[in-house]
């Protein structure tokens, strides 16, 4: 009644003779105004994150262990990546080394709300060996909760322990006659059958991992986390590369360490930052393409942390990497990545020491418009970039292409084009012949 009271007095006395409300004297932490008119509802409390087990061992398919990890947490998702050695530094296939968050074993007890298995051989044959993964998975089957496997994983680990029985699922197309023994075998780039996801290897890794987050959060966290991947809308067909100002690609005659035949010198910096999709996308097709990658940290040690919290080895410091030459410099993108790039005195002279040389060079997502854009190695070139950055390009005219070649320059635009972009440097050097048969090895253009 007071209240009424004194806001009637105030309706009534001219403004120059309105009387001053005094509060008392109160501790500001007891201060508040009980009127509904001033109150606000608080915002909702944010959804839990969804716990996600990603296991991965010697031999797994880096691909579609990174795209996985790095598609989850940008949907805010818990991922642990937990190696079943007795180590946390794996050796992934095409020797792209990861380092785990922790030991399977420090999870014999834990629940999560998906378990998702990679692929690749022996990777699939070392987690299906696994006592402490095989039970954590059986349980999340029991509890019916959420589990799935990519590329020889789902015939190799989830058929072999009787979890798909019954089920529609697929695989990679050379162990789909193991899994037609111990599951409805079908050909689908994902499948989804119950709380069971299966796909079929890395070329379908990240429609895999988009299917996980709109089963873990809905199709509108999807979406919103599908978006900035600059995904292709045409999966399964062949790709396409814009090329400008064709020249040949040639590399030196210096003989690889393995094999009698010559090979490519690539140099792929990584830094703290670095976006590790790209990056292990890049390593991982140009060494299946039997390119000498060399995979150097510009930071003062080997391992670094990318942008997604996946930490991958570097195979050398760039110090010791620049005293050789490359047929190609090629750089990921990830803005922290890109920016610790620009910085580099050593990269950026080397940079600018290959195009001097008529050698090719490129870059992906940040990187053209952070690093070679304001070192001038765009200077008179045609190139593309991470589409909210492309306003930093001098010329934009082809920004649009997913990947564009103009001359000895390569770019391209994100994490969704990173296969196009390895593929269209594979077929600069090696021929298109030969990155189709890489893109249909990867089941990223239907074989």
């Amino acid at each position: 009644m007071a209240l009424q009271h004194t806001l009637l007095l105030l309706r009534s006395t001219p403004l120059k003779t309105a009387p001053k409300l005094i509060f008392p004297k109160t501790p500001k932490r007891f201060l508040f105004f009980s009127t509904t008119a001033m109150a606000s509802p608080s915002p909702p409390a944010p959804a839990p994150a969804r716990k996600v087990l990603v296991p991965i061992a010697n031999g797994t398919e880096p691909m579609e262990a990174v795209i996985t990890i790095d598609v989850l947490r940008r949907a805010g998702a818990d991922v642990t990546v937990a190696s079943v050695e007795n180590h946390l530094r794996v050796d992934a296939c095409h020797g792209v080394k990861i380092v785990a968050d922790a030991l399977i074993t420090d999870f014999s007890e834990s629940v999560f709300d998906l378990i998702t298995l990679p692929g690749g051989m022996p990777g699939a044959t070392n987690l299906k060996n696994s006592g402490v993964l095989e039970s954590l998975v059986k349980k999340q089957a029991a509890d019916g909760r959420l589990y799935a496997a990519v590329c020889a994983s789902p015939a190799v680990a989830l058929g072999s322990w009787g979890l798909l029985k019954g089920l529609k699922a697929t695989c990679y197309p050379s162990f789909m006659e193991q899994l037609a023994s111990t599951a409805n075998a079908v050909e689908s780039r994902v499948q989804l059958d119950g709380k069971v996801v299966t796909s079929r290897g890395p070329g379908t890794t990240m429609e895999f991992a988009v299917a996980l987050v709109e089963q873990l959060y809905g199709k509108e966290k999807a979406d919103e986390v599908s978006g900035p991947l600059v995904m292709r809308s045409n999966h399964g067909h062949e790709y396409t590369i814009k090329e400008l100002n064709p020249v040949q690609w040639t590399f030196s005659d210096s003989p690889k360490r393995f094999l009698s035949s010559y090979f490519a010198q690539i140099l792929v910096p990584v830094a703290n930052g670095t976006e590790e999709m790209e990056a292990v996308i890049i390593i991982d097709i140009l060494r299946r393409a039997k390119a000498n990658v060399v995979v150097a940290s510009v930071e003062d040690k080997l391992q670094i942390l990318a942008s997604r919290k996946v930490k991958l080895e570097a195979d050398l410091l760039l110090d010791e990497a620049a005293k050789l030459s490359y047929d190609l410099i090629v750089l990921p993108g990830g803005l922290g990545g890109a920016e610790a790039f620009a910085k580099s005195e050593k990269l950026v002279n080397l940079l600018k020491q290959q195009r001097e040389s008529n050698r090719p060079y490129g870059a992906i997502c940040a990187s053209p418009a952070l690093v070679l854009e304001p070192h001038g190695l765009l200077k008179g070139k045609k190139a593309t970039a991470f589409p909210a950055l492309t306003n930093k390009l001098s010329d934009q005219s082809e920004a649009e292409n997913r990947v564009v070649v103009d001359g000895n320059l390569i770019t391209s635009r994100g994490p969704g084009t990173s296969i196009e972009f390895s593929l269209g440097i594979v077929e600069k050097f090696f021929g298109r012949q030969k990155a189709l048969e890489l893109a249909k090895t990867m089941v990223f253009v239907s074989p």
